[in-house]
């Protein structure tokens, strides 16, 4: 629509100034060409523009909603939430539509219409116990709240935990997971973690 109406624009100002369509030539293009390419990628630039603050506000009111979620998660030792012991924190959550923003960890492509969801968090001792279990919560809790696709990758903050790499394994590893929910105590746990708060 813009461009319709500049093109129009473009033929008004050549009546007003009198201006023929057989106009100097500069290289390939007239004048009158040149103006109008000139006008076109402007046009496109500022669409571009208003489609990356749409889409960067979307990101960001998908990364709020994916903190609320996970910041009610309870601990499973002490009677506090995660976002209570800094184990969650607002910037530990990361949204992107394109895969190589969020890191060079996460690896795999995805869909054009899939966002990337990167979660750090931050374990409470660095020989803590339970962070695969937290890992697991968060994942449990965002798969079964959000509706929107999204590829989830949890990472335990480097350098915060003595087997931090092995446990990222594990809470991204889809069959690692399926088989710790087939578990029915280690279900239960999760399940008494992520419940909502009365």
């Amino acid at each position: 629509m813009r461009v319709k109406m500049l093109h129009s624009l473009i033929q008004k100002s050549k009546v007003l100034f009198g201006v023929k369509n057989e106009t100097p030539v500069l290289g390939n293009e007239t004048c009158s060409q040149a103006f109008e390419n000139a006008v076109e990628a402007t046009t496109q630039n500022c669409q571009s523009s208003v489609l990356d603050e749409e889409q960067l506000k979307g990101n960001e009111e998908f990364r709020d909603t994916i903190y609320d979620h996970i910041r009610n998660i309870r601990d499973p030792e002490k009677p506090a939430t995660l976002e209570d012991l800094n184990v969650v924190y607002e910037d530990g959550v990361m949204v992107s539509d394109d895969i190589s923003v969020l890191n060079a960890m996460i690896k795999p492509s995805t869909e054009d219409d899939v966002r990337v969801v990167r979660i750090e968090f931050n374990p409470t001792v660095p020989h803590c116990s339970l962070a695969t279990l937290i890992g697991l919560c968060i994942r449990i809790k965002l798969e079964r709240n959000l509706v929107d696709k999204f590829k989830l990758d949890i990472f335990i903050k480097k350098g915060t935990h003595s087997t931090e790499e092995e446990i990222n394994k594990q809470i991204n590893d889809k069959e690692r997971i399926a088989a710790a929910m087939e578990n029915p105590d280690l279900r239960d746990l999760v399940e008494g973690c992520i419940q909502e708060g009365d």
